[in-house]
């Protein structure tokens, strides 16, 4: 193959790439913007977050949604496309997994024994699995919209995986309305609004992102 060929083929190539990661910016940025309006507008933070920003409890919760949220955004990126799905690395959804079970762990051994319970049922579990499948609703739309211009190899597969995605975008913004901070809590009733999501992706993926 000629120099200039070469030159060519590369080009078109990487015209599409680049066109299709400007649509996945304009997706999440989109999907995170009516989430924040939303709830901005109809939830709001919890009115003593200054004070509960100065807790490792509350804190510790954005590690978690955001350790997910990062990593399962890129892989909705790379399982768009046939060609990438070697990249994707799935085994680092498993860290806020770790993350959650040691800080549950050390909750345990933190908190008397007659409170295990008290802190994982909580307050507000029927706001966790309501709020958080609403609040995904948005970026998993945005996803899914995003994904019928790639060809994912498996619709199904990508469209769990965008619902993970969502719903971790979705409950970094519950948790700062969200008056339980245990890991006991988190651990219990946030992988539990997930799965929804993530059930409602996969179903959507098969439905809409067959190819």
């Amino acid at each position: 193959m000629k120099t200039e060929q070469l030159i060519n083929a590369m080009a078109a190539d990487t015209a599409p790439r680049r066109s299709f990661l400007r649509s996945f910016v304009y997706a999440t940025a989109s999907g995170v913007a009516v989430d924040a309006l939303i709830f901005l507008a109809a939830i709001g933070p919890r009115p003593d977050i200054a004070a509960a920003a100065e807790t490792w409890r509350f804190l510790f919760k954005f590690v978690v949604t955001l350790s997910l949220a990062v990593p399962a955004t890129t892989l909705v990126y790379r399982l768009a496309a046939p060609a990438m799905w070697r990249q994707c690395r799935l085994e680092i959804l498993g860290v806020p997994l770790c993350l959650l079970l040691a800080a549950a762990a050390f909750e345990l051994d933190l908190v008397p024994r007659s409170l295990w319970m008290v802190r994982l049922i909580g307050s507000n579990s029927v706001n966790c699995i309501t709020l958080i499948p609403l609040l995904a609703l948005a970026p998993l739309t945005c996803f899914l919209i995003l994904l019928r211009d790639g060809a994912p190899r498996d619709p199904g597969s990508a469209g769990a995986v965008a619902g993970l995605a969502a719903s971790a975008i979705a409950a970094t913004f519950y948790a700062l309305n969200c008056f339980d901070d245990s890991p006991l809590f988190v651990i219990t009733w946030y992988p539990l609004a997930a799965s929804i999501v993530v059930a409602g992706g996969y179903l959507g993926g098969r439905r809409f992102l067959a190819w």
